[in-house]
């Protein structure tokens, strides 16, 4: 009989986003908080004799791009490699990719993770740590998700306690999404734009003592960085009753907003899409152990 197990790979939203400076190997220094939200996407994992991928849900580029380019096949093929072992990987995408959510990211930690329980491998945390790091700078911190502090490129992450539970509207653009544009921001950050990350560790200290994350904590260095007529959005009262800013996701150009409650995160995603153009779902935050759950193994 075919073993499977089968998993989420949650999205992020990143609370604070502070560049330090530019790096001497091109990369640029940062401080984050990123925070895992219950928007998912769904990975199977089927025993086989060779290693396969299929995409289906909101894939968009996803289904006509090579399996190569696919974070979660070179998740598999970079395990697989070692543990001399085949899988089929069935990805149902439901987040947005190219939106600063890390859905990719997400998707290879997922494998990395669901792989090690498939084949019983014993695979101890900092090695597993460091082919995420291989795969991207954010898969690091879905190994484990939750609430955390992350620096260097993005891929040393410390653990934070989990966010008090925070109801979100997510918010991105109809269309298709520019594959290029995490460097294409990146490449807008001017020294004037560089912090020492005082924002990313008042926060920190913040949620170490577990407050709740508050309109005023959040900060993304992008957000200073947006082209002319990029203006800031605020859901008012015509909107759907939820005052509040959107802030990027990543580099966006996914955005959040906090709302009060679930009930408050649908009204606004019946407002956003009327008035924004911008697709829209509801959200929560989710905490490290819901994040990293395996959901059922066969």
């Amino acid at each position: 009989m075919t073993r499977s197990v089968r998993l989420r790979a949650p999205a992020k939203i990143n609370w604070t986003l502070e560049v330090l400076g530019k790096r001497s190997d091109g990369y640029h220094e940062i401080r984050t908080i990123m925070q895992t939200i219950d928007l998912a996407d769904r990975i199977t994992l089927s025993e086989a004799d060779t290693i396969s991928l299929s995409t289906t849900g909101v894939a968009g580029p996803l289904a006509e791009q090579p399996d190569q380019k696919n974070l979660a096949y070179r998740a598999a093929m970079l395990l697989g490699k070692e543990a001399r072992r085949g899988v089929h990987i069935e990805l149902e995408k439901r987040v947005p990719i190219a939106a600063g959510l890390g859905g990719g990211s997400s998707d290879a930690a997922a494998v990395l993770r669901g792989l090690r329980a498939l084949w019983s491998l014993d695979i101890p945390g900092d090695i597993l740590t460091s082919m995420a790091a291989e795969l991207g700078s954010d898969v690091p911190f879905f190994l484990r998700g939750g609430t955390a502090l992350a620096s260097g490129r993005g891929e040393l992450v410390e653990q934070l306690p989990d966010a008090p539970e925070q109801a979100l509207a997510i918010a991105w653009p109809e269309g298709a999404p520019d594959a290029n544009k995490t460097a294409s921001m990146y490449a807008t950050v001017r020294q004037e734009h560089y912090s020492k990350g005082e924002r990313t560790e008042g926060l920190a200290k913040r949620l170490r003592a577990h407050e709740r994350v508050r309109e005023e904590d959040i900060h993304n260095v992008f957000e200073q960085v947006r082209k002319p007529g990029e203006a800031s959005v605020q859901l008012t009262s015509k909107h759907g009753q939820v005052g509040s800013v959107g802030h990027l996701c990543g580099s966006g150009p996914g955005m959040y907003f906090l709302v009060a409650s679930d009930e408050q995160a649908q009204i606004a995603t019946l407002g956003l899409p009327l008035v924004l153009r911008m697709n829209a779902v509801g959200a929560h935050t989710i905490g490290s152990a819901e994040s990293t759950t395996l959901e059922e193994i066969t």
